[in-house]
């Protein structure tokens, strides 16, 4: 096999592969004699088909097999020897082939870019370490005492309210007439609740206990019992009661309802809770700020191919929220060009960073074992109860999808790894604080950030779905880079472009 490099400029590789015609038909009589031994022809006793027989049936199809894999073999072995590290799928062209002579294609692909990481050790990043204070956790201790509250009868006459319950007989009529389900006694309605027809509960705001009131609705036009659809009804509404929700008292009896042996231990659970809630968010703030950093302090060619693929992936998802009516408010009112230039750089800025978070992963030796994959696909079972077994088949079946579970897990280890190197000064600071240090990395930043020209930065925020800064899913492409794991999409290309001529 002879191999000539015809292009190497910039990320892309063109080699001339030439399969010599000998190579080609010592394979294809070896082909046909294992064959010979194999076929049922009337007439010859197995293993005793004279070959031209053998050649005239079956030439063709062993032909095109012998070419098949001769050009994934091909491809293989040429990036190997070249050490050529594929960034997409090579692309294979074959020339004009003709029975008898040499077999010559063409692989075209992208490279790999040289990255160099930047020292860490220089880097100098903020933790934010939230306090629950005694405010958020009596305000949290106050919501459940109210969560948890009794309905008490309110012996002072006055107008009932929203949130109120009122405990009513009615009787509802439709031209005069009573109908059936239209009728209850001592009935708990809470107000605002919905329970009701539209607009019947905001009618009895401001009834009084005891008092009759006539309530007069409309039933929807898609009301279920098709006799009462669209039609006007009255009823006749009697004010027995008005309840209210009465707090618990917070004391140790309350906080042992709830589990707790006392108030004491009750808050330090409340405390624990909303720290470990705050601590996701301190933990998406630190990472905002350290891949703005990696982005800030590297500078290395993407592939295009890469690039194209993820803004595809990106754009697809944008058309679906505009056909849907759901775009993104800043995105309102942008032109097709604009919204493609804004959303490019984002595909940029995230294949810059799966590269290089998966660059650092494999320098350092980082990886994510199988038992961890299999604990967060545990994970994903537990939101699809009663279906465990075919969602575990689904995983185990689809690599693809089991990449998406491994791609986040390789990227919280190489933060880890990173976080651990840099200067990381901590800060204990408030929700508030937490909150709004957030909204400040989000907003304030990401928003200059966003202004920017695609080749130079991406923006940061924007709608979760597509345009999360997370590279996960660009490393997970990024991991998969051995060409012998494209055999099958090589030979359909190959194949299709070098059938062979008859003889």
């Amino acid at each position: 096999m002879q191999v000539t490099e015809t292009n190497a400029e910039g990320l892309r590789r063109e080699f001339k592969v030439v399969f010599p015609a000998s190579e080609l038909g010592e394979r294809m009589d070896a082909r046909l004699k294992e064959l010979s031994g194999q076929v049922n022809i009337p007439g010859f006793r197995p293993g005793k088909v004279p070959a031209t027989i053998i050649k005239a049936r079956f030439g063709d199809a062993v032909r095109g097999e012998v070419i098949e894999r001769a050009l994934n073999e091909g491809a293989q072995r040429t990036l190997e020897e070249q050490g050529v590290r594929p960034a997409t799928q090579p692309k294979v062209e074959v020339d004009e082939y003709e029975a008898g002579q040499d077999l010559a294609f063409t692989i075209a692909v992208e490279v790999l870019p040289e990255i160099e990481p930047a020292d860490f050790a220089k880097y100098t990043l903020e933790r934010l370490e939230p306090v629950a204070d005694d405010e958020a956790v009596q305000e949290a201790l106050d919501g459940m005492s109210k969560q948890y509250g009794k309905l008490e009868t309110v012996e002072k006459k006055r107008a009932a309210k929203d949130g109120d319950v009122l405990v009513i007989d009615f009787t509802g009529r439709v031209d005069g007439e009573e109908f059936q389900g239209g009728k209850a006694e001592d009935f708990h309605l809470a107000l605002g609740s919905g329970t009701f027809i539209p607009g019947f509960e905001d009618q009895l705001i401001g009834a009084k206990s005891g008092e009759g009131k006539d309530v007069t609705v409309t039933f929807p036009a898609d009301y279920g019992n098709a006799d009462l659809a669209g039609k006007e009804a009255v009823f006749e509404v009697a004010v027995k009661e008005i309840k209210e929700s009465v707090a618990s008292e917070i004391d140790d009896e309350f906080a042992k309802q709830l589990g707790h042996e006392s108030v004491d231990g009750l808050r330090e659970a409340i405390r624990g809770q909303i720290e470990s809630g705050m601590k996701d968010v301190a933990r998406g703030r630190i990472k905002r700020t350290l891949f703005d950093r990696l982005d800030e302090t590297h500078d290395f060619p993407l592939p295009e191919g890469m690039v194209e693929m993820e803004f595809e992936s990106i754009w697809q998802r944008v058309q679906q929220d505009k056909e849907a009516g759901q775009l993104d408010a800043d995105d309102e009112g942008k032109s097709d060009d604009d919204l493609r230039a804004e959303y490019r750089g984002i595909a940029e800025r995230r294949v810059k960073l799966g590269l290089l978070l998966s660059e650092i992963g494999t320098r350092n030796n980082i990886s994510v074992a199988q038992e961890e994959v299999n604990r967060a696909m545990m994970g994903q079972v537990r939101n699809f109860p009663g279906q465990a077994e075919q969602v575990i088949e689904f995983y185990r079946s689809n690599p693809q999808a089991m990449d998406q579970i491994r791609a986040p897990l390789f990227e919280e280890k190489v933060v880890d790894f990173i976080l651990e190197m840099a200067q990381v000064t901590p800060r204990k600071v408030s929700r508030e604080e937490l909150i709004a240090a957030s909204e400040e990395g989000e907003e304030g930043k990401a928003e200059k950030k966003a202004k920017a020209p695609a080749k130079k930065k991406a923006p940061a925020k924007k709608k979760a779905a597509a345009k999360d800064e997370t590279p996960a899913k660009a490393e997970a492409s990024a991991e998969k880079k051995a060409p012998a794991k494209k055999k099958a999409a090589l030979k359909k290309k190959a194949v299709a472009k070098g059938k062979a001529k008859d003889d």
